[in-house]
């Protein structure tokens, strides 16, 4: 399968209120998502609400389920707290996650589309940002593309990879742990602040890393673990487990992104298919470590592993890496796709600058860049590293704001590279992908909004005047649901109960 699988983003954006700091979050997160809803309705006369029937959030992967009265608030996800929440036309979820706007992509198959598909979602938000500034009474509200308040509070940008349901979990863990623990050499956005609290003024490679206490766990607001072992598939239980990955940072750069999802791809891959089974790179202290690495931007701190060896954070990438080489070429010799080529190639290439001169990857890697931005102030200024003003500096990175965020203007000087175009992008915001079943639950939504009551990730529930009660679509195969298998039935559908009647006959 390679890079190949179904996969998707899930960011919540820092926000905030010029001038009003005690805002309500929740409240000012709902602005923000009813503007962009307001939006919505407008171009396609209605407003499709969230399905939360099919949920399951305290499934867990070992084998049980968490019961509620144990499970802390935020992990119940499948209450309807009446907070804003919207299907967006390109199979998109946005919505109020607790006291952040989130936005979830729609379900894609390779890893550049999740890179168009995220950047789409940085334009839903900027035009939702700009939409509620306007409403009557509004307040200036400016959102960023970042992971932490550094007060203490964190906040996620979460993927999600459809894996083998054979698979064993125990393989996962036994894998996956000294994988994200190191590749945050490549994948880390960059922080000033050591600690939750950011209050030790030092840099390092993860907005992350320090908010991770566990191992493995279901939570993923507190005790935060390294591997995430919630069970929804939102598809066929049977064939899938859904693996959602807590512990990636929110990027500006579109190379970064491209190759958290694509390695991590390629790595599922060689799990599913045993590849890996002789393989041990599991650090003594995985917590601790994860810290660790983090902290150490020279990226020289030797890990204590297994069978007393001890590694760099690089050296058990490039054990990864080269294993994902001999991986592909067993599997399909010289005849593997492009993009999975271009992954394991950008991934070398990435491994071999930053252990030479991490500087020469500035353009594609947002902690060289960050770093290399706060490095030219404290030139420049002669600051001292816990001046208050390169927080500043910190966090105008992330401002998703094209004029002021300093990520956006390293862009637009060619110095922060760039894998869309500003079409490309704004087709993404408004249009489904073409290969998964959000092509249909998109074009539901932009061609029937009338009709279309509510829709999740595995179901489309439709209101049809003159019917007695509501229908529901199921969707839990991703891969159907296609352009290629749905759209002449949604071509030669004029309303919501011509589709259904069709689809009942077929």
């Amino acid at each position: 399968m390679s890079v190949h699988r179904i996969m998707g983003l899930e960011t919540e954006y820092g926000i905030s209120v010029p001038g009003h700091p005690t805002m309500n979050a929740m409240v000012t997160s709902s602005q923000i998502v009813n503007a962009y809803a307001q939006l919505v309705s407008d171009r396609s006369r209605g407003k499709t609400r969230w399905d939360y029937d099919e949920e399951s959030p305290l499934r867990d992967a070992r084998g049980f389920d968490m019961s509620r009265a144990e499970a802390d608030p935020s992990q119940l996800t499948d209450e309807d707290l009446g907070l804003a929440n919207v299907i967006l036309p390109n199979g998109a979820r946005l919505y109020v996650d607790h006291a952040h706007p989130e936005y979830s992509t729609p379900e894609i198959t390779n890893p550049r589309d999740a890179v168009l598909w995220d950047r789409a979602g940085v334009e839903v938000m900027h035009e939702a940002m700009e939409a509620a500034a306007a409403t009557p009474g509004g307040n200036r509200i400016l959102l960023y593309k970042n992971n932490t308040d550094n007060k203490g509070a964190s906040y996620g940008c979460h993927e999600n990879y459809l894996m083998r349901r054979s698979t064993p979990f125990s393989d996962v863990v036994r894998h996956l742990t000294p994988f994200f623990i190191t590749r945050q050499v490549f994948t880390g956005a960059g922080r000033l602040g050591i600690g939750q609290d950011g209050r030790k003024s030092a840099f390092q490679l993860s907005q992350r890393a320090d908010f991770f206490e566990v191992e493995v766990g279901l939570e993923t607001t507190l005790k935060r673990p390294i591997i995430n072992t919630r069970d929804e598939p939102h598809a066929d239980p049977e064939k899938y487990r859904r693996l959602h990955v807590i512990v990636g940072d929110a990027n500006l750069s579109d190379t970064a992104t491209y190759l958290k999802m694509g390695t991590t791809a390629i790595v599922l891959s060689m799990i599913e298919d045993c590849f890996l089974d002789t393989f041990d790179a599991m650090p003594l202290e995985p917590v601790a470590e994860m810290h660790r690495v983090s902290h150490d931007p020279s990226l020289k701190h030797l890990m204590s592993l297994s069978g007393g060896r001890h590694l760099t954070a690089i050296e058990v990438q490039r054990m990864f890496h080269e294993k994902a080489w001999e991986f592909c070429d067993s599997r399909w010799g010289s005849d593997y796709d492009e993009q999975t080529k271009d992954v394991l190639d950008l991934w070398g290439q990435h491994l071999e600058a930053l252990e030479s001169d991490p500087a020469t990857v500035a353009s594609t890697v947002d902690w060289v860049a960050k770093l290399g931005l706060l490095e030219g102030y404290v030139r420049r200024d002669g600051l001292e590293w816990d001046d208050p003003r390169l927080q500043l500096v910190d966090l105008q990175y992330a401002d998703i704001r094209p004029d002021k965020g300093l990520a956006a203007r390293l862009e637009q000087r060619g110095r922060l590279t760039r894998m869309f175009s500003d079409a490309e992008v704004s087709e993404a915001r408004h249009r489904p992908p073409s290969d998964t079943r959000a092509y249909f639950r998109g074009e539901c939504v932009r061609r029937y909004a009338d009709s279309v009551a509510a829709a999740s990730w595995d179901s489309v529930v439709f209101d049809i005047a003159g019917r007695d009660s509501l229908l529901r679509v199921p969707t839990l195969e991703p891969t159907r649901g296609t352009r290629a298998h749905v759209e002449q039935i949604l071509d030669s559908s004029p309303d919501a109960a011509a589709l259904i009647d069709a689809l009942t006959e077929e």
